[in-house]
Formats: structure tokens, sequence, C-alpha cells
């Protein structure tokens, strides 16, 4: 992929903490409406370049440009403002607010909407992500799937061009990350790229159409999911986590 296709292009990311180098000249890039999965075991520094992409993080060296702008220096918010959104690992909702105030925060401050317009977007990631019921739930009251649900619609309510999925199938049931599944399935089909960290292999193969895999800072495959998951050096990586095995 050249960086003319890519909607987001990330160059020689190093990242560092102290001595301890986390991500090591990591090349990434991602077309518009692309799903992509990024697999490792722990401590491989996948958290750590969401990070660095989404600007939460600084790289200490290399360039990520997005929509064609360079926006390295960019913080997270200005990020999110210009199409990247992201969900966490553990859901942080506003828990004194509504659901739908939590996506009028989102739709107001990241997707610069207002009035009318704000109110539309965030019904229409309600709908889409199977919470228009619990609109008037305070966001502190729900269990874990309406909470990663809601992390999600959130990210939608700021119309991203590029959306960020931290381990979205943590702690839940077989059953519930199949819900996810679907949904992550119509963002995609919405034409929304999808960058996703998942431990949960299986539910990972059912969405994304190319799968990157790193260990130690670094990617050491990238490309066809269920050739990544073949190759000897992946295998080697994951030895120990039985991650092969559900492969």
């Amino acid at each position: 992929m050249t960086s003319l296709d890519a909607i987001l292009d990330a160059r020689g990311l190093t990242k560092r903490f102290a001595a301890l180098v986390v991500l090591n000249e990591v090349d990434f890039a991602i077309a518009p409406g692309e799903a992509i999965g990024i697999v490792g075991p722990n401590g491989a520094g996948k958290t750590t370049l969401l990070n660095v992409l989404s600007g939460a993080y600084p790289p200490n060296a290399g360039s990520v440009a997005f929509a064609g702008h360079d926006v390295t220096k960019l913080d997270a918010a200005e990020r999110n403002r210009r199409g990247i959104a992201r969900s966490h690992q553990v859901p942080r909702p506003f828990g004194g607010m509504t659901v739908f105030e939590n996506l009028h925060v989102a739709a107001a401050i990241g997707g610069q909407f207002s009035g009318p317009a704000a109110n539309d977007i965030c019904v229409e990631a309600l709908a889409l992500c199977g919470m228009i019921k619990l609109a008037n739930r305070r966001a502190d009251t729900l269990g874990l799937l309406d909470r990663k649900r809601l992390e999600m619609a959130r990210a939608l309510a700021t119309d991203p061009k590029l959306i960020l999925l931290d381990e979205i199938g943590g702690g839940l049931t077989d059953a519930e990350a199949q819900e996810l599944v679907l949904i992550i399935r119509s963002i995609n089909a919405r034409g929304v790229a999808v960058v996703w960290i998942e431990h949960i292999v299986h539910i990972l193969l059912q969405v994304v159409t190319r799968l990157v895999c790193m260990d130690a800072g670094r990617i050491l495959a990238d490309g066809e999911p269920r050739a990544v998951m073949r190759n000897p050096e992946v295998i080697s990586a994951y030895l120990g986590s039985g991650a092969e095995s559900a492969a």
C-alpha cells in the first residue's frame, strides 16, 4: 500500500518509556474502509501502538499521517476531531450521565455537531449499537456488554473515518462477543476503517480481512489472516498462550 492509498500511514514509530522500547520503528498503514486485526502476546506493544496512533502518546520517533495530513504533533482531541476515534479496553463512560448524554458530549466535542445534527448522529449511533432502549439509563448502571456497546456508540457519535478498538471482546461470553461482531461489521460496512486489537482470535477473524501480529514492539507478520496465523514466527510468539489452537 502506498501512502496515497492509506487513510492512515505511520512510519518508523518508536515509543520508549525510560530505557524500555515498546515500539521499535513500526510501519503501519490502513486503507479507507479496511478492517485490520492486531494480535500478539501480552507486552507486544499493541495497545501502545493504538495510543500513539490516536494521539494519547507522542512517539519518540517516526510520523503519523491521517487523510493526507501530518498529525504527528496533534493531541488525541484534535485527532478525534479529524476523524480518529477509539474505544478502551476498560470502558470509560461518564458515569453520572445518561447513555444519550455520553454520546451527546462526544458528538459536540469530538464531532463538533450541535443542535438537531448532534441529536441525529447520537440516535443513529444508538440504533447501530442496539442501545435505543437504554438511551435514558445512567451509564454507571450498565452491565459490561452494554458498557462496551456504549464505548463504540460514543466513538461513532464523533463521525469517525477510522475507529480503533482495544480488546472490545475482553471479559464477555462468546455469545456476547458475537453481538459485538455484528456491530463492528455494520460499522465497517458504512465505510469506517477498523483497527481491532483482540485476544479472542476466532471472533476477530469473522471481521478483519488483514491481520497484523506484533511481538516485542515489532510487526512479525502482516497479511491474509489465516496465512498470518500459520506463520511459524507467529506460532512461536504465541507458544504457551494457546492462541495457535484458537486460530
